[in-house]
Parts: structure tokens; C-alpha cells; sequence
């Protein structure tokens, strides 16, 4: 497999090519900015799979909409730059990304947690047992299925017979409730 040898065009060169959506164009615009535009987008984003996302729809939208460009108003890069950084922001206070970050399994944040602080989890040290019994009764269930029995969404709306969306809700607003015990 050999390796290509990377584009690199004059502005001007690109600005053509781009405007003609010549292949080289795509090319050459990845070649060149890449780096760059993931560097801006990583500093709004941490998570490296959403900032990748982000900067493959950046790519597309700047060749979906280069047409608003215009050399009078400034430096291709400084565009794109913008683009990348809009698109960024969009993404992190997007609905979906927010939920996403609420939502993530309490296994992931414990080990988080251990390898930050090299600890080891005792949920019988933390009292989370009993803050559990504080729960209301359905909440409290689908906690222990989910976190402390092992039992998937989808398992445990199977085996109580509710909707996934319900699950979801209640597991969300146990752990909500739980975390008010810890601020």
C-alpha cells in the first residue's frame, strides 16, 4: 500500500479549485487544514470521536457552502476557521450531546473516577445503598437492574414489562436525585 504524497496548494490554487469543486480541491483542503481545524474544534470538544465528527461535517460544510465565501471579506482560513469553531459550539450545546453527557453509564464514570484518583469502588463505603432505599420505589428498581444487577435498558424494560423510554426517564431522574446528595 503506498502512501500519497499530501496536496498542498497556493490559496488562490485552492480558492479555484474549490469554487470548480475540483477533486484536488478536497484533497488539498484536508492536506492543508486538517490539523489546523481539528486543533481549534479539540479545544471546544474533549471527547475525540464527537471533535472528529465534527471536523468531517466541518470538511462538508465547506464544500457544500462555499459559494458564500468571498475573498473581499477575508482569508480562506480565517472561514474556515469560523466554520469549524461555529460547528463546535452547535455540537456541544446541541440536545443530543447534552444527553448524551447525562446519560453516560455510572460504570464508565466510576472507573473514570478510580483511574483519576487510583481508587477502588465500595459502593458500601459511599453510603449509595442506602441513598438508593431513599428512592422511589420504581426508581429505585430499575437502579439495582441496571447498575448493581447488570441488566441492560433494554433487559430491564423487558423484565418490568415498561417502555425503554420510561426506563430511561426514571433511571435519569434516580441518578439526578442521587447527585443531590453529592453537591
Amino acid at each position: 500500500m503506498s502512501k500519497r504524497n499530501k496536496i498542498s496548494l497556493s490559496e488562490e490554487e485552492l480558492v479555484h479549485a474549490l469554487r470548480h469543486h475540483e477533486k484536488v480541491a478536497v484533497e488539498a483542503l484536508y492536506d492543508m487544514y486538517s490539523s489546523s481545524l481539528y486543533g481549534v474544534i479539540s479545544r471546544i470538544i474533549a471527547d475525540t470521536a464527537v471533535a472528529e465528527d465534527v471536523l468531517q461535517e466541518t470538511f462538508v460544510k465547506i464544500w457544500h457552502s462555499f459559494a458564500s465565501y468571498s475573498t473581499e471579506k477575508g482569508r480562506l482560513f480565517t472561514w474556515m476557521v469560523n466554520i469549524a469553531r461555529n460547528l463546535a459550539i452547535d455540537k456541544l450545546r446541541s440536545k443530543d450531546f447534552k444527553n448524551q453527557n447525562k446519560n453516560q453509564e455510572l460504570e464508565i464514570n466510576v472507573t473514570f473516577i478510580d483511574e483519576q484518583r487510583n481508587t477502588v469502588y465500595k459502593p458500601e463505603l459511599l453510603g449509595i445503598k442506602d441513598l438508593v432505599q431513599t428512592l422511589k420505589p420504581e426508581q429505585k428498581l430499575i437502579l439495582e437492574l441496571v447498575y448493581f444487577k447488570g441488566y441492560t435498558h433494554v433487559e430491564a424494560a423487558d423484565e418490568l414489562g415498561i417502555p425503554l423510554g420510561t426506563i430511561k426517564t426514571r433511571l435519569r431522574m434516580a441518578i439526578q436525585e442521587l447527585r443531590k446528595h453529592f453537591n
